[in-house]
Parts: C-alpha cells; sequence; structure tokens
C-alpha cells in the first residue's frame, strides 16, 4: 500500500459485508423463547436489523406484543447480548466476493475502516472469525464514539483524526441510516441491493447502486472521477 493513502471507505457491516442475520436470528429467537414468546424465525428478523442491537431487541418483542418497563427491556437485551456473542459466527458469512475486493482496495491503496451499529467487541469477533479483521484499520462501533449511525459523528469519527476534511472518503452500506449518515456527513454513499433493506433502496437518491460486491471498485474509481471533475 502506498504510503500516503487514496482516502477512507467506510464500510457498514451487517448486510453490506456479512450475512449476520441468522445468528442475530437464532439470538433473538432465543431470547423470545427463553421470555416466554413464541419465536419470529430469519425472515421477520431480517426486517428488524440495521439500528443496533437494543433496537433489534425492543422491536423483536415489541412484535410479539411485549410492551416492557425500561428496566426489564435493559435486562432483555444484556441476555441477548450474551448469547450472541458466545454465538456470533455459527451462520454468518461473508457475501462473495468480500475478500476479494477488500484486498483489491487496499492494493489500490484505499484505507479501509468499519462503521457499524453492532457492538465494536462483537464486530471485531465477527470480522475475525471470517478472516477479515486485518484488513480494517479501524472498527467503530457505537460504543467507539459515543455515537451510531445515522448520526454523522460516528462516519466522521472514522476519518483520519477524525477530521471532516479528510477527503476523500466513500460511504458503503445497505440501509437508509448508512444513506442519512453519509449524507449529513457530507460524504458520498454506494448503497448496495444484497443487504436488509425491505424496499428499492435507489429510493433514498445514493450516489451510487451496487448489485454486486464486485461492483464496488468500479463505482468507487466512477464517484472518485466525479468528485476530481467537481474540484
Amino acid at each position: 500500500m502506498p504510503d500516503k493513502p487514496r482516502g477512507t471507505i467506510i464500510f457498514d457491516l451487517d448486510g453490506t459485508l456479512v450475512d449476520s442475520a441468522p445468528d442475530l436470528a437464532d439470538a433473538l429467537d432465543w431470547l423470545l423463547t427463553e421470555m416466554g414468546y413464541q419465536p419470529l424465525g430469519l425472515n421477520k428478523v431480517r426486517q428488524l436489523i440495521g439500528h443496533g442491537m437494543a433496537e433489534l431487541v425492543r422491536k423483536g418483542l415489541e412484535a410479539r406484543g411485549a410492551q416492557l418497563e425500561a428496566q426489564v427491556l435493559a435486562r432483555a437485551v444484556e441476555r441477548f447480548l450474551e448469547y450472541y456473542t458466545a454465538n456470533l459466527s455459527r451462520k454468518s458469512k461473508a457475501y462473495p466476493g468480500t475478500a476479494e475486493v477488500l484486498n483489491a482496495l487496499q492494493k489500490a491503496g484505499w484505507r479501509l475502516v468499519v462503521c457499524t451499529n453492532k457492538l465494536e467487541a462483537n464486530a471485531r469477533l465477527l470480522l475475525r472469525d471470517l478472516g477479515l479483521l486485518t484488513a480494517f484499520e479501524l472498527v467503530a462501533g457505537p460504543d467507539t464514539f459515543g455515537a451510531a449511525k445515522p448520526d454523522p459523528a460516528h462516519l466522521l469519527g472514522c476519518l483520519p483524526l477524525g477530521n471532516p476534511a479528510s477527503r476523500p472518503a466513500i460511504m458503503i452500506g445497505d440501509s437508509e441510516v448508512d444513506v442519512a449518515a453519509a449524507k449529513a456527513a457530507g460524504l458520498p454513499v454506494i448503497a448496495v441491493t444484497w443487504g436488509y433493506y425491505q424496499k428499492d433502496i435507489s429510493e433514498l437518491a445514493p450516489d451510487a447502486v451496487a448489485h454486486n460486491m464486485q461492483e464496488v471498485p468500479a463505482l468507487i474509481d466512477r464517484l472518485m472521477q466525479q468528485n476530481d471533475a467537481v474540484d
């Protein structure tokens, strides 16, 4: 890699780099069963992912008609995290082409980071188990900077020295929170179609749309050329 990186590529994790829904669904269904509720199943849980673990638990319980006091909900989140942390990579898999694309971007001189609403420690464990962790200079969860997407501070903290002027930088994600965070941070965003967003992600007006991981490097180059033309 060159001494001076070309810039920063910020990847979302769940639904962008990794299909983690099966393990998240198992953990949520385990919790629901433990609390006396019927499990939701993988297809339903896929629709709830993207806003962090606490919100996943809250929405899962709400889907079963549970309205819990804050203290009880907090304990439910703790139980979920205990189970999930012990089982987070049993079924999760990187999307096809992910390792190859990350390697190509590194060789092209990009600084790679992950910005996820999954807790940093869990994100690191998952990436390690899937053999992807060493590709990234930084892994930032909501606990890393005290901010979570769609708060732009989560993305801006991923830039060198947290400097908003550290350009170029591009966000790649699969959800409305990824697109919203990127726009709020003033970063171009590539939205991917293989993740957990339930609608047509192009309706969110990202700067580009990728239909498979192999398309990502070319889209990054295209956005860079557009940026150079504007400059």
